[in-house]
């Protein structure tokens, strides 16, 4: 008689210890759920304790602090720090365009759990844009850490974290909008002054990490950690959906309310930047007589939590805000050019993100910037996104980034796919 396969009904038996794992499952995925929750509201009513209470930490200090790059001016704990770390507000010094010495802020956090051989690697986070007025910073935030991508990840795998508010941001003083110098400047200044700060225990290993303006900063960190930080030893650098190419991010958005918002953040930054460079008001001159009414007003909101009020009034002004193209026209093609990524080679690995819906940071853009990385040699892995538009990438990108990150902390490699 041949040989018939039956069809057999599992038993009771052998259903329940299946259905318990499945159940227990459920609870640890409630219980995990309920506790980053609770955590987040913690979060929250503490921070609004120390928004009421704490003193005016942002200050300037008189007479104005001096120092080396990456010295702490003062420092002091947050006391809603996420739970199972520790946390701290710092004001350092950095450099900006011209050199000079200035204040910046930024947060520190550190996971409670024992400290590895030669201190903790040190990521160090560039945030997305959040504006230009100093009251836009993160670090000023009810929840300072909310706009960290891939903060509780970080921290379970025992990174540090330090994430600069940027130049003019928290601390007032000139903005740094999309001036690759200065901003990567603070990037690596923050991991200097976390290194000073007592009980954080922040080795020499620095991972670079950033998404759109903050992509932008943390590749010229990379390209320039040998010259300005050689004491730092940066071994990666990841970025999603980096403002990498600053003529192509102008062409592609300055005929749409994104385009004006960017641009109006930009030209009073450059202006000030550049003014030694640029004195007789060509930079500014670019403007229509309603973008420059317009201008002052776009820079006191912030983005993010006040992205309808700008709108509002960068609405009226697509395709009048500005006379020209700002990537074909002097001096704007000459800035934009200098302040885009790639003037110098990186010689560490590089993981780059980039959402296939973007359409703020173009994906073929990005496509020709792994290009030019691939062609220089540079260790590159390009992760595509299929329907991740530009805020999501940060975020997106973490469940490649973060095996990455381990792999590049480990050592190994190559671990491109330019290929």
């Amino acid at each position: 008689m041949p040989h018939v396969e039956r069809s057999v009904e599992p038993s009771a038996a052998r259903v329940r210890p299946r259905r318990r794992v499945l159940l227990i499952a459920l609870a640890v995925v409630v219980l995990v759920a309920g506790l980053v929750a609770a955590d987040g509201v913690r979060r929250y009513i503490v921070g609004e304790e120390e928004l009421a209470l704490d003193p005016p930490f942002y200050s300037l200090p008189t007479p104005s602090p001096t120092g080396e790059p990456g010295s702490v001016v003062r420092s002091e704990p947050i006391e809603s720090a996420p739970a199972g770390s520790r946390a701290w507000r710092i004001m350092y010094l950095s450099e900006d365009l011209a050199g000079d010495s200035i204040p910046v802020s930024a947060v520190l956090i550190v996971p409670d759990e024992p400290v590895p051989a030669g201190g903790r690697t040190i990521v160090s986070w560039a945030h997305p844009t959040t504006g230009t007025a100093a009251r836009c910073a993160p670090s000023l935030g009810v929840d300072p850490f909310e706009y960290i991508a891939g903060l509780h990840e970080l921290l379970l795998a025992g990174y540090a974290i330090v994430a600069t508010d940027y130049p003019g941001l928290g601390v007032p003083g000139a903005s740094s909008y999309l001036l690759g110098v200065p901003e990567s400047n603070a990037v690596l200044d923050a991991v200097r002054a976390a290194q000073a700060i007592e009980g954080a225990d922040v080795g020499s290993r620095v991972l670079l990490w950033g998404h759109s303006q903050g992509g932008q900063a943390a590749l010229f960190a990379a390209e320039r950690a040998s010259t300005y930080a050689s004491e730092l030893q940066v071994i990666g650098v990841a970025v999603a959906a980096p403002a990498a190419d600053l003529p192509a991010l102008m062409t592609d958005d300055i005929v749409d309310v994104s385009g004006v918002t960017i641009a109006s953040f930009a030209i009073p930054a450059y202006e000030a930047a550049y003014a030694d460079r640029y004195p007789d008001g060509s930079i500014a001159g670019i403007l229509t007589p309603a973008g420059a009414a317009a201008t002052a007003q776009m820079n006191e909101f912030c983005l993010l939590t006040e992205t309808d009020r700008i709108h509002e009034i960068a609405g009226p002004l697509v395709g009048g805000y500005v006379r020209s193209n700002p990537a074909t026209t002097e001096p704007w093609q000459t800035l934009l050019r200098e302040n885009s990524a790639g003037a110098a080679p990186i010689t560490v690995p590089v993981f780059v993100a980039q959402g296939e819906a973007d359409e703020l940071v173009v994906p073929s853009v990005t496509e020709q910037y792994v290009k030019r990385l691939c062609a220089d040699g540079t260790d590159v892995v390009f992760h595509r996104m299929p329907g991740v538009d530009h805020g999501l990438a940060g975020y997106a990108a973490l469940p490649e980034m973060l095996p990455w990150l381990g792999e590049v902390q480990a050592g190994r490699g190559p671990l491109g796919n330019c290929g």
